[in-house]
């Protein structure tokens, strides 16, 4: 099968914009990737940018008003989701498309033990018996690397640390083996070590169950970790895409650049690390232009009256910039 015949979701021109007394905040404006059969697709960009609004239209889990889908299509193994009607979309969400959320103790609910609630993610698209259920419990518990599970049925939530909280929104994602997760930076709130080892967690589960993953985050350190194709995204829209190793080794948007930067590496270390001066523009007063040009070091004149299309720089690479590129060359004219 062709790789262009091998999309499971792809999303085109996503506009998502909120209402409310104010001027409109177009969180998201025209937003465009793909994510093929397993495939671990990540959005990387800073708070703000509308990487979890992005997620939320995807399942449908935006309120509407005051979110209001302006314009594009969301397309799930060939059906259109925003077309889709609510009982249909239910039955799918969750069973062919599920979401690890950022923090397990506000996802989780505190009164009923994690069997149960594991158990329930089950029974809302199977029919199966008591028995069967537990037992697929105590399996998916197994699979995301809990301790002895049997015994930790009837654990509640707080009675867990947080990295067992996290495999246990992982397990019930992976409750009735769907085709896509949606991870919405699942390790931000754990340690280094927890971190690396739910990213492993992550990288076994989607060989094994052929699962593609669309992970978010603002951490390039966990991109490098986890990633086939990246997508930059800043103020609503991709600024850049590539695979890992494009991304890392030919940066061409200054954003993306930016975010290298920050990384803290060993090269680094004893240094005062980079960070982006300024902040993500507000949805609702984002400047003309591009985006991007109040905190640019490359900014010319142009880039605060026009943003730029995706430039095409070859093997899937695509930014929207011309400028860094230039300014490269001029560089090495220089140095020359």
């Amino acid at each position: 099968m062709g790789r262009s015949n091998d999309i499971l979701l792809a999303v085109e021109n996503l506009k998502v914009h909120f209402t409310g007394d104010g001027p409109v905040a177009r969180a998201v404006d025209g937003m465009d990737f793909q994510i093929h059969r397993r495939e671990t697709v990540c959005i990387v960009g800073e708070s703000g940018c509308g990487k979890t609004v992005t997620a939320l239209a995807i399942l449908g889990l935006l309120k509407q008003p005051p979110a209001i889908i302006a314009d594009g299509r969301i397309t799930f193994d060939g059906r259109s989701l925003l077309d889709m009607p609510a009982a249909e979309l239910r039955a799918l969400r969750g069973k062919r498309i599920a979401m690890v959320f950022q923090e397990p103790m506000t996802s989780l609910n505190p009164v009923f033990p994690i069997g149960d609630q594991i158990g329930e993610a089950v029974l809302a698209h199977e029919r199966v018996s008591e028995v069967a259920v537990r037992r697929r419990v105590n399996q998916l518990l197994d699979d995301v690397g809990i301790v002895d599970p049997q015994r930790r049925l009837g654990d509640y939530p707080h009675q867990l640390s947080g990295g067992q909280r996290q495999r246990v929104m992982i397990a019930m994602a992976l409750a009735c083996e769907p085709d896509l997760i949606i991870a919405d930076e699942p390790t931000t709130a754990l340690d280094v070590t927890v971190q690396a080892q739910i990213l492993g967690l992550l990288k076994k589960l989607k060989q094994e169950k052929n699962m593609a993953i669309q992970y978010i985050t603002h951490d390039l350190g966990v991109v490098a970790a986890i990633a086939d194709q990246v997508y930059v995204m800043y103020a609503g829209v991709v600024v850049e895409q590539g695979t890992t190793g494009i991304i890392f080794g030919n940066a061409r948007h200054p954003y993306t650049v930016a975010l290298l930067n920050a990384l803290p590496t060993k090269k680094k270390r004893g240094r005062r690390l980079y960070s982006i001066p300024g902040s993500v523009p507000h949805p609702a007063y984002r400047p003309m232009g591009c985006p991007f040009h109040p905190r640019c070091e490359y900014c010319e004149p142009s880039c605060q009256n026009a943003f730029p299309a995706l430039c095409d720089y070859g093997k899937g690479h695509h930014a929207r910039c011309p400028i860094l590129f230039a300014a490269r060359g001029r560089a090495e004219e220089t140095r020359a």
